[in-house]
């Protein structure tokens, strides 16, 4: 997936106004509900995503999900979870969760911003960048699990084989 990068600047006082920006480079679907959140809608590889920026002043927070278009049948639920343990422990940033309104997987992870100090444009894209990387990497561990009736340790092992060239 091509990814647009925006020029640095000096960050204003909400870091939505710069994932704004990035959004728009990459002219992405985005709505502005209100001042501190901010949705994208985009089209992935395997399938749409929904990611929700919340950026949260009173404690310096930015808060950020990736969610899959893809719904978790009841029947599903206990290997999905265990599927999300496995993936996991194999993050160094952010983790999967399990959306429980909307019974879809997700990506979620937290930036900080102490004393002011927002992240930089850079965080900012590869926090981005990172999610959505991630979700494109573990979808098809999903669809073995949902769709494909694997155990979630058969599931995983066959998402993380890498292909060589194109078909």
């Amino acid at each position: 997936m091509a990814f647009l990068s925006v020029q640095e600047q000096t960050l204003s006082h909400n870091p939505l106004d710069t994932i704004e920006e990035i959004v728009a480079a990459n002219e992405w679907l985005f709505d502005r509900s209100g001042e501190d959140e901010l949705t994208v809608e985009l089209a992935g590889r395997w399938c749409h995503y929904r990611m929700y920026f919340v950026w949260q002043r009173e404690v310096g927070a930015l808060q950020f999900s990736c969610q899959f278009d893809m719904r978790i049948p009841e029947s599903k639920r206990g290997d999905v979870n265990d599927l999300l343990s496995l993936l996991n422990n194999r993050l160094w940033l952010g983790h999967f969760d399990l959306d429980m309104q909307q019974n879809a997987p997700l990506f979620r992870y937290t930036v900080l911003a102490r004393s002011d100090k927002l992240p930089s444009v850079e965080t900012l894209e590869d926090l981005v960048e990172i999610a959505l990387t991630e979700c494109e990497r573990f979808y098809p561990a999903f669809q073995f699990v949902v769709w494909g009736g694997k155990h979630p340790t058969e599931a995983l092992a066959a998402a993380m084989i890498d292909t060589a060239g194109q078909a």
